[in-house]
């Protein structure tokens, strides 16, 4: 591994910018460009992200997840209105709020299910619980792809919840952070886990997949989508130098490098997975299914790894220590790792406390 990067598997936003979107980002750069998103790269983002989906959606960029998450569901929302989701989705623990706050006040009710999925029977029962005038009445079921045990919602599943979704007369929002990540594994096409499965608006990640900044907000009901630009604008979240958050989305998506970056992340926790599993003493708390792998160790590990240098979570909802691995993780990044866990996990001698710095 090298020495010099900082040894990190606390999240794939510590990840620096991908070469295809740095160099996106160049271009746009050479020039004077029109504003607020008028310009040719964000009308060829916009396009590019359309042949991906294959169909005449309308596409949004916004600075962040939490706002792209938080004013989506507030366009599907009025503020009487409720959110169906996991317990453990990110718009419930890990967004301060914001999806209320911009809503006007919409509830967010929470399911349980295994793996971090919502299932169709937890929507049904949760909608049919109550419907007098006294309760918050459900209007969006809400899923995240993948979830935040990095697990993936196939296609099949994705089509059950939304035909339970829009039979009971709710709509469908999709937070993809990690979406490239979820196709990745699946290797089927975009319109499968998305609108052809009944999906409404998909929160599409850029930043976890090498970009700088910048998420897509993409509607494939092209109604819900009326006047969006306005929440954007209100929240502050319309990017004057528009160009700078649309055009990597170019360089990412033109020759496939969304997904490849995508397959890499994933294949360095699937060997992060493996590795462990063969270690006494840890256990794998969540199928691998994307590029997030969660372990359980012995606190006398945990310090020892902090000590080392070593960063992850030991605080996500989930419990566990997650391991995020990114588009430019490294095999020798893994197996440094693998190596520390070993020696540790074998070793008798007590390790000296160390915490790690909170960061999301």
């Amino acid at each position: 591994m090298n020495s010099d990067r900082p040894r990190n598997f606390a999240s794939d936003n510590n990840a620096g910018v991908c070469p295809e979107a740095w160099e996106a980002m160049a271009r746009a750069n050479a020039d004077h460009s029109p504003a607020y998103g008028s310009d040719d790269d964000t009308k060829a983002a916009c396009d590019a992200i359309r042949d991906i989906f294959e169909t005449g959606c309308e596409v949004f960029f916004v600075f962040n997840g939490t706002a792209a998450n938080s004013l989506a569901l507030a366009t599907l929302c009025q503020s009487y209105h409720s959110v169906i989701c996991h317990q453990i989705a990110h718009i419930e623990t890990d967004e301060c709020g914001a999806p209320e706050f911009y809503s006007g006040g919409s509830k967010i009710l929470l399911v349980d299910g295994p793996h971090g999925k919502v299932s169709p029977d937890a929507v049904e029962s949760t909608v049919h619980r109550r419907n007098d005038l006294h309760f918050p009445k459900p209007k969006v079921v809400s899923v995240t792809q993948s979830t935040e045990v990095g697990t993936v919602y196939d296609p099949e599943e994705v089509r059950r919840i939304g035909a339970i979704t829009h039979g009971l007369g709710l709509s469908l929002h999709m937070d993809g952070a990690r979406f490239a990540n979820a196709l990745a594994e699946l290797h089927c096409s975009p319109k499968d886990i998305t609108w052809r499965a009944g999906v409404d608006v998909l929160c599409l990640g850029g930043t976890k997949n090498g970009l700088a900044v910048g998420e897509a907000v993409v509607f494939f009901n092209r109604d819900r989508a009326r006047e969006f630009e306005y929440r954007c604008k209100q929240a502050g979240q319309l990017c004057s130098k528009m160009r700078y958050l649309s055009a990597p989305w170019l360089g990412v998506l033109r020759d496939g490098a969304w997904l490849r970056h995508a397959a890499h992340a994933n294949a360095m926790a699937r060997r992060l997975e493996e590795g462990l599993a063969a270690i006494d003493d840890v256990g794998i708390a969540f199928p691998r299914q994307a590029n997030a792998v969660f372990a359980r160790f012995d606190d006398r590990v945990i310090s020892g790894l902090y000590s080392r240098g070593w960063q992850f979570y030991d605080f996500i909802a989930a419990g566990g220590c997650r391991l995020m691995c990114s588009w430019d993780t490294a095999p020798a990044d893994v197996d440094a790792f693998l190596h520390d866990v070993r020696e540790l996990v074998h070793s008798t001698e007590d390790q000296r406390p160390a915490f790690p710095v909170q960061q999301h």
